[in-house]
């Protein structure tokens, strides 16, 4: 466990299957010595604020954010800024999935709107799997005053839309300094978002299907800068 967040108590079901995770959930707890109290499972249903909360709760601190001046800064060991940046979208399991596929491929961060957006609730961190406890993310005033910070700070910014004028495979700048701008489903990014994006690319399609759920076109994109930079000893 990270350990980043302090937890103040945990609720388990009464009736669970106490063997598996909730046992080394539960013996994590006393170890650490936060209460563990067996609740009815209707009440820890209705206290969740998640879809199938799997028997166990936990009452933790909020996701604290960091500052964006961090985000521009190289990590510990010298990698350059890889952040995923998101605007506007609301629905927080796609939210957390894009925050799980950033921790997976290496993202130093995340950028999310503190309006208009999905926060960070209980929803969207239990989407994201544990990547909350790992990934710095920064809350900002508006996305498209952020991405001017980010190009004056020398991060590139690359725009992910079905209309963009390049492809997502020839990315040859995933190795610098860069950021993954993801917009909403259906509205995708905002006008001044892709206005002040430096880059706009696209997924490539075969088929039918004109678009992908943003959810899987941020993986793709964020493991695409993940290879790359794998590949090149500029990442460091």
């Amino acid at each position: 466990m990270a350990g980043r967040r302090s937890v103040r108590e945990v609720w388990v079901a009464d009736g669970v299957e106490r063997g598996g995770p909730i046992e080394e959930i539960t013996e994590l707890a006393r170890t650490r010595r936060v209460p563990v109290r067996l609740v009815p499972r209707a009440r820890l249903d209705a206290a969740a604020g998640t879809d199938a909360p799997q028997g166990v709760l936990a009452y933790a601190e909020a996701v604290a954010p960091v500052e964006l001046e961090r985000l521009l800064q190289p990590t510990r060991d010298g990698t350059r800024p890889f952040l995923l940046v998101l605007d506007g979208i609301t629905d927080p399991h796609n939210v957390g999935a894009l925050l799980r596929s950033a921790v997976g491929a290496g993202a130093t961060g995340a950028v999310i709107a503190r309006h208009r957006a999905a926060r960070l609730g209980p929803a969207a961190c239990k989407a994201a799997a544990g990547a909350v406890e790992y990934l710095p993310i920064a809350l900002v005033a508006g996305i498209p005053a952020t991405l001017a910070t980010l190009r004056e700070a020398g991060v590139w910014t690359v725009g992910l839309d079905a209309d963009g004028t390049g492809e997502l495979w020839d990315l040859t700048l995933a190795t610098e300094a860069v950021a993954l701008v993801l917009g909403a489903e259906g509205r995708g990014l905002s006008r001044l978002t892709r206005d002040r994006c430096d880059l706009m690319v696209r997924i490539p399609l075969s088929g039918p299907l004109d678009s992908l759920n943003v959810a899987s076109a941020g993986a793709l994109a964020c493991f695409e800068v993940a290879r790359r930079r794998g590949a090149s000893p500029l990442s460091n």
